[in-house]
């Protein structure tokens, strides 16, 4: 759980870095640092959108997790917990300036980008297992520059992404020491391949090519998990 309280810390920084940045970057500066971010986001999900090996694995998880997740309107659920915790920190402002906007979409963008992935999966894993904590703290930095760009074009809410790297990468780590030996190669590299669809979402969305709820697409990941666990015990190949 170090690694991922360091973790915490270098996001937490490099957002409030990225907010006072805000205040001297004008409207068109901004529309430049979205299309950086969008761009970044692309570039890492690609990379982590080729680690996946089973196709129709993706294909079928993508599907029913997505459709499942639209049902649910798990996108909207996060938008309105983003709501909240912008509500909390204006009622405790003691300015009365206006609530960013972004806010929630910083919070849900930030926390996809964060949480999943191969460093986080893989990561998580390895602190666990292995108390080796190198793969998170690079992550750590990584996260943190990365915290100050989104921060600089979305708000604070980019800061309160480390709720959700708390409770998803602490819960994996915490999870890893009991079960991480059992955990099959091929559930890290479906789960991260998948993660690399989702944060390509991510960046179609800020490069305002399509608008994609790419929370809904969240079940996704289990359902790949679950399918890469069972492959070994199929009868046939997929």
């Amino acid at each position: 759980m170090i690694a991922t309280i360091v973790n915490c810390i270098t996001v937490f920084v490099g957002s409030l870095l990225g907010v006072k940045l805000t205040a001297r970057i004008n409207e068109k500066l901004k529309e430049v640092l979205f299309i950086c971010i969008g761009m970044i986001s692309l570039v890492i999900g690609i990379r982590m959108g080729q680690e996946f090996t089973k196709t129709l694995y993706v294909v079928i998880s993508l599907t029913i997790g997505g459709l499942i997740g639209y049902l649910l309107d798990i996108d909207a659920a996060i938008m309105r917990f983003g709501s909240f915790l912008e509500r909390l920190v204006s009622r405790k402002s003691s300015s009365g300036n206006k609530s960013d906007s972004n806010f929630a979409h910083g919070f849900l963008n930030a926390s996809v980008l964060f949480c999943v992935g191969a460093m986080t999966i893989v990561g998580s894993i390895k602190a666990g297992v292995e108390h080796d904590y190198e793969l998170i703290l690079t992550k750590s930095v990584m996260d943190g520059i990365s915290a100050v760009i989104f921060a600089a074009g979305m708000g604070i809410g980019v800061a309160f992404s480390i709720i959700s790297i708390m409770v998803i990468q602490g819960g994996l780590t915490l999870l890893a020491v009991a079960v991480g030996d059992f955990i099959p190669a091929l559930v890290i590299s479906e789960i991260s391949g998948l993660g690399g669809v989702m944060i390509i979402m991510i960046g179609l969305n800020l490069l305002k090519i399509k608008d994609i709820k790419t929370a809904n697409f969240l079940p996704s990941l289990l359902f790949v998990a679950l399918l890469a666990a069972v492959d070994p015990y199929l009868p046939f190949s997929l």
